[in-house]
């Protein structure tokens, strides 16, 4: 495709390299979508003015507050980016500041999207402006330049037994990512940084039908999805770019301290993806995340009949055989190994399979209902 846009340049998603190589990134903005987060925003706010290479400017986008988020963002020393009736939430938030701050930014500037209740370490913006530094030598392995940087989190204190489930989660998922060397699914919501001209790129793809933009609205986020950070992540990759979580960026995020408010996160999370998929269809880009879905359908198989042995067995008084109880032992030692970073305590919580295995479960049905709403085609809720 040749379009040009508007008389414009030839949109740059054509080619999925920098139209410089090599060439450093000027200015860091970062852009904090809030709703009524007058408890957190501090916190995030102080985790930015304390980094080793501070962002240029900060912007709190106040999204249909009725507390103090914006005075405090101001008493910080913020820009605020006051939404005008968005219904469409974090998405709706962030196209709205976009399409006002990107006319102002150049091709090399960045821009950080982060939570208003995520604390960045403090040397995250200083290795993410580092990558995408040097992305045009050190991308890939297939040499795609990179398309953003995201973070890998931990999770906050807080929520009990169901907020330590949570961290030992987030735990194994950086323990991962880490192994991986960066190679991560999703440029993470909770914090992540793009180049400009990435974030243009996008936005002239979807202008141009090149990308999937059911809110037809033509803005760098879609806001007809549950999971904008998954779907923006997928944009990307399939206009050519790489995404990476280097194991310098890391943060913490908030867990959800309630099984009821757990359950409604995690449901619109699995949902997402899964619409998300769906609307790119299978290609070379998706396939690893239509891999994950079979896997996941597959580990819900594996788990159920699992669990129903162990019981039919305690039921009728049945010996275990030497297999299942090999079996749960390697599981144990995994599920102990992969929260080490943790602590011995956590990994003691881990042995006893019985006790994470409730979240194991758990997570599972989470899983089958996000399924069922998604063929069922039910309402979205966030």
């Amino acid at each position: 495709m040749s379009a040009v846009l508007s008389g414009t340049r030839a949109p740059i998603y054509r080619r999925g390299v920098s139209p410089n190589p090599g060439r450093n990134t000027g200015r860091l903005v970062a852009l904090l979508p809030a709703h009524n987060e007058e408890t957190a925003l501090p916190s995030a706010l102080e985790s930015l003015l304390l980094q080793s290479r501070t962002p240029d400017e900060i912007w709190v986008i106040a999204d249909n507050c009725t507390d103090a988020t914006e005075s405090i963002a101001l008493s910080y020393g913020a820009e605020v980016f006051t939404t005008v009736d968005n219904l469409h939430k974090k998405a709706g938030g962030l196209n709205q500041a976009l399409d006002v701050l990107l006319p102002t930014l150049e091709d090399d500037d960045l821009v950080l999207v982060m939570d208003a209740d995520s604390l960045l370490h403090r040397g995250f913006l200083a290795a993410a402006r580092s990558k995408l530094d040097g992305s045009s030598k050190v991308a890939t392995k297939h040499g795609r330049e990179l398309g953003g940087v995201g973070g890998t989190f931990s999770g906050g204190p807080g929520g009990g037994l169901v907020g330590t489930f949570q961290r030992n989660e987030y735990a194994r998922y950086a323990r991962d990512v880490r192994r991986l060397k960066g190679k991560a699914l999703v440029l993470t919501g909770t914090s992540s940084v793009f180049p400009v001209r990435m974030l243009r790129a996008v936005q002239q793809a979807r202008r141009a039908g090149v990308l999937p933009d059911k809110s037809g609205a033509g803005g760098v986020y879609d806001v007809r999805v549950l999971t904008e950070d998954n779907e923006l992540s997928l944009a990307l990759m399939h206009l050519g770019y790489a995404i990476l979580a280097p194991a310098e960026c890391t943060l913490e995020t908030e867990v959800m301290t309630s099984w009821g408010d757990l359950a409604r996160q995690r449901v619109r999370w699995k949902r997402g993806a899964l619409e998300n998929i769906v609307d790119y269809g299978f290609n070379r880009v998706t396939a690893p995340y239509w891999g994950r879905q079979v896997l996941s359908a597959l580990g819900l198989l594996a788990t159920t009949l699992y669990l129903l042995s162990l019981i039919l067995a305690l039921a009728i008084g049945l010996t275990l055989h030497p297999f299942w109880i090999a079996a749960s032992g390697v599981f144990a030692l995994e599920r102990m190994i992969t929260v080490r970073a943790r602590g011995w305590s956590q990994m003691l919580l881990a042995a006893p399979l019985v006790i994470e295995m409730v979240y194991d479960v758990f997570l599972q049905l989470v899983q089958a209902l996000a399924l069922t709403q998604a063929l069922l085609r039910i309402e979205r809720r966030w």
